[in-house]
């Protein structure tokens, strides 16, 4: 459903808003913008309800595809983490979609190549996805406190991150397995200056998932981006800045 009515001077495009891994829709409740825009949010497959399609397999391309299709014909994306880079891949796959895209604590490649500092290691992932396995449970709450982790008022945001795991439907194990061969997997990073639409960055001074150095990444590939490395701030960086959001989406 979209919410808000976009009551300016003239018509605004709604936003679709898409979160990460292990999440569900419900953070974006903790933005003030979410309410006050025509805003839209999707669950990822195996996400949040939503009933998990085996043959989306860990393919972003097809993760993308169905986001796609539940998506307005043109919108702009705000995604986060998984859905940041699903939101770059849906804007490669069908840029007159895609208006502009705000991307919070994402990167166009989660695995670190070449600076070991500037990503995650292959290898983290990959004891994530052992965990799984294992307890899904426990697994999560590690890396809910991750995205937490040396952040400002790092109690808060992890109490916030849990009450929204707590409130949805648990993700299937197959989604999560799937969501994290993709941050495994996946590298946009040739893509990036491709495209061609206005697009905002939003990192985490202290993120250890996708540290600030990745603006790096996007300075040079999109040198007319707008980029904010938010003080103090983790892996959900816009629960640092509430009224960013709003801000940037009132420059449409």
């Amino acid at each position: 459903m979209i919410r808000g009515q976009g009551g300016g001077a003239k018509p605004v495009l709604p936003v679709v808003w898409v979160h990460g891994w292990g999440m569900s829709s419900a953070i974006w409740r903790a933005v003030p913008a979410f309410a006050a825009q025509p805003s839209l949010a999707l669950d990822l497959p195996g996400h949040g309800g939503r009933s998990w399609d085996a043959g989306l397999g860990s393919d972003a391309g097809r993760w993308a595809e169905d986001l796609l299709a539940r998506a307005p014909q043109r919108a702009v994306w705000v995604g986060w983490s998984l859905g940041g880079l699903l939101a770059l891949e849906a804007a490669r796959r069908a840029p007159g979609r895609v208006a502009r895209l705000i991307l919070l604590a994402a990167t166009p490649r989660f695995v670190a190549v070449g600076d070991p500092s500037c990503g995650m290691a292959a290898d983290t992932l990959g004891q994530f996805m052992a965990g799984l396995a294992q307890d899904q449970a426990l697994t999560l709450q590690r890396f809910l406190a991750l995205q937490a982790v040396g952040a400002e008022g790092a109690r808060e945001i992890r109490a916030r991150l849990v009450e929204v795991v707590a409130e949805s439907p648990p993700a299937s194990e197959e989604a999560l397995r799937a969501g994290l061969a993709i941050l495994r997997d996946t590298d946009l990073s040739a893509s990036l200056g491709g495209l061609d639409l206005p697009v905002q960055v939003l990192l985490g001074e202290r993120d250890r998932i996708v540290p600030p150095c990745v603006a790096e990444m996007y300075r040079q590939a999109l040198p007319h981006a707008e980029i904010r490395i938010q003080a103090g701030a983790g892996h959900a960086p816009f629960l640092h800045a509430p009224d960013l959001l709003g801000r940037w989406l009132d420059q449409r």
